[in-house]
């Protein structure tokens, strides 16, 4: 299938590498409004590049759309691309509220295609085997199920773009921006949350209106609690990990990044000594992303799209289909909205 990208920053280029990977893909052409990175992203990868929106989604040859643009200006040319017949491949968060993810959902049943979430770090071997654990009931009852993302930016990458650190085009900080991929691995695993009350502030970052240090409490619909600590102040000379934690009555299992911390049952099972054998970490694991939002490989992005391509084929919705991603922004409004009001409990 073809791909076009929307979009012309770092993440555009890095969709192209993503698809160029691909066996089943391949790179068509780029839409931006700039000319200069237009030109700049057809010379390094090839393809077209387009600078009128209409001209590049009126390419009969062109299938999917992938969207790389600043978090709250996904909605408009989400909706362009399902009037002109595209699916789309959206990055993370989906949208910034709930509502503009409902109106992107919508549209895209309304035009018969494909919508889905980019969350790249569900699309590894620890996380298929995280998943698995839980659907076997290894950790017996879930007790306490927590996501942990201490990561540092600096004053610099802020200051890098008008859009970052704002509510309108941002939806907001640690939480939206960084951790919410490790928010919608939590609820992957634990399963939806019922309530939430939290804290948050901006504590070293300047001229920006969202938060750099976030705290929730939370209530799982299956009895669990859980906590989720998100900031972009955690200085570290290798960036720390990002971490989810679940315990139950039989098991704990701690994922850091792509490995496994601890991963420890009462019941023995096959799987377990090619684990501990190929998915622990590191004593010296780095934090991947945790300092530098470019350090990262796209193997992630590309499993993810390839997940959507052969989702397509089968007539099926891809894994991060779009009321999937919707999940992961709902619990991030939901503390937002927790932690504006003295954290008061707030219900999903």
């Amino acid at each position: 299938m073809k791909f076009g990208i929307i979009g012309a920053g770092m993440i555009a280029n890095f969709h192209a590498k993503a698809i160029q990977a691909m066996e089943e893909g391949e790179l068509h052409s780029f839409y931006g409004r700039r000319q200069e990175a237009i030109d700049e992203l057809v010379a390094e990868n090839g393809g077209r590049g387009y600078t009128d929106l209409n001209e590049f989604l009126a390419d009969p040859e062109l299938d999917i759309v992938t969207i790389a643009t600043p978090s709250g200006a996904h909605l408009e040319p989400a909706l362009a691309a399902a009037k002109a017949g595209k699916h789309i491949i959206c990055e993370k968060p989906l949208e910034v509220t709930p509502e503009r993810i409902d109106l992107m959902i919508s549209a895209c049943e309304d035009a018969g295609v494909t919508l889905s979430g980019i969350f790249n770090r569900r699309f590894h071997p620890a996380m298929d085997a995280f998943k698995k654990a839980v659907g076997d009931g290894r950790f017996g009852t879930l007790t306490m199920c927590d996501a942990y993302v201490k990561w540092y930016r600096d004053q610099a990458y802020y200051d890098s773009g008008a859009w970052r650190g704002t509510w309108k085009l941002d939806g907001g900080g640690a939480l939206m921006n960084q951790s919410i991929h490790l928010i919608d691995q939590l609820i992957y695993l634990a399963g939806d949350v019922e309530s939430v009350s939290a804290s948050m502030a901006c504590l070293a970052h300047e001229g920006i209106e969202v938060e750099d240090t976030a705290v929730a409490i939370l209530e799982f619909k299956n009895g669990a609690r859980g906590v989720i600590q998100g900031s972009t102040t955690c200085w570290s000379s290798t960036g720390h990990p990002a971490e989810v934690h679940l315990c139950g009555d039989k098991g704990s299992a701690f994922l850091a990044d792509e490995k496994f911390r601890v991963w420890d049952f009462a019941e023995p099972a096959p799987e377990d000594a090619l684990i501990l054998e190929e998915l622990m970490q590191d004593s010296e694991a780095k934090g991947l992303g945790a300092n530098d939002p470019s350090a990262i490989n796209y193997t992630g992005h590309q499993l993810n799209f390839e997940d959507v391509v052969q989702a397509i084929q089968d007539g099926r919705q891809p894994s991060v289909g779009g009321q999937e991603a919707r999940r992961a922004v709902a619990l991030i409004c939901a503390i937002y909205e927790s932690a504006r009001n003295g954290g008061i409990k707030v219900s999903l």
